[in-house]
């Protein structure tokens, strides 16, 4: 869906989210992938895989909602000293703006059902240290094409 469009897809539906994770890819060049479930203006929902540690960063739009389905690893928000361990069945929550990372990944896959409020943009993620990634290298529906 392009970031342009938001608001286009079901106005309703089931969604077999055990089917949905187990059909994203075993490997990818970016630190993640997503399928959108919803994208409406006022929140969008998404199931994503993580695929290596993800830097310190933050969303400018929305808040976001992490339910973890799969995988287990660290997380922290706000400060790194708020690092603890994260696995299936546990909620993170995090507010706009705030800087959070996935700093390891300790059993894989680590999947997530994610709750953007309002929809976040595909291409919303700032790096605290841009050396570290870029919307690009964050997210494989941002990476360039590869021209091989």
């Amino acid at each position: 869906m392009a970031d342009d469009d938001p608001g286009a897809g079901p106005q309703s539906g089931r969604f077999d989210i055990g089917a949905i994770a187990a059909a994203l890819p075993a490997h990818a060049t970016t630190m993640l992938v997503d399928t959108y479930l919803t994208d409406r203006p006022a929140a969008s929902a998404r199931v994503f895989r993580v695929y290596r540690p993800t830097p310190a960063h933050y969303h400018a739009g929305c808040d976001e909602y992490l339910c973890v389905l799969s995988g287990r690893g660290t997380f922290w928000i706000g400060d790194a000293s708020d690092e603890a361990t994260f696995g299936p069945g546990q909620l993170l929550f995090f507010e706009r703006g705030i800087v959070h990372a996935l700093p390891t990944l300790t059993e894989e896959p680590v999947v997530f059902l994610s709750v953007d409020t309002p929809r976040r943009a595909p291409t919303d993620v700032i790096f605290v240290d841009p050396a570290t990634g870029s919307a690009e290298s964050f997210m494989a529906r941002n990476a360039k094409p590869d021209r091989a």
